[in-house]
């Protein structure tokens, strides 16, 4: 059972931090508010914890708070947002990389390495 959770819990780690890496070309691309709605769509563990983490760090009541925010928001202020999530994201990237071990590329579209 132990080792079904320790799996269980490094998956989630590599989706979180495979999510903190991509999630910025997604915002270049795509824009705040589709690859924000993208990330809740999903619905996974990893994606759902990132998007709650960077609403604690950008001072939001949570993730919904800051979907309806960057829905919502007028074009200076989605501008501002969107440059603070893309250097919230700098910061996850690096503790993806440092403390979580998960490299850009290491967990593709569906999961799996």
């Amino acid at each position: 059972m132990k080792q079904l959770a320790d799996k269980e819990d490094k998956d989630k780690c590599k989706k979180y931090g495979s999510m903190s890496h991509r999630l910025p070309v997604l915002i270049r691309t795509a824009g705040l508010a589709q690859t924000l709605a993208f990330v809740e769509a999903r619905g996974d563990a990893g994606g759902e914890k990132l998007l709650e983490d960077i609403a604690v760090v950008l001072k939001f009541k949570g993730k919904e708070s800051l979907l309806e925010s960057s829905r919502e928001a007028e074009l200076p202020e989605y501008m501002l947002l969107t440059r603070q999530v893309l250097a919230a994201l700098t910061w996850y990237k690096r503790f993806a990389q440092s403390v979580l071990g998960v490299e850009s590329g290491a967990v593709g579209e569906d999961g799996n390495k």
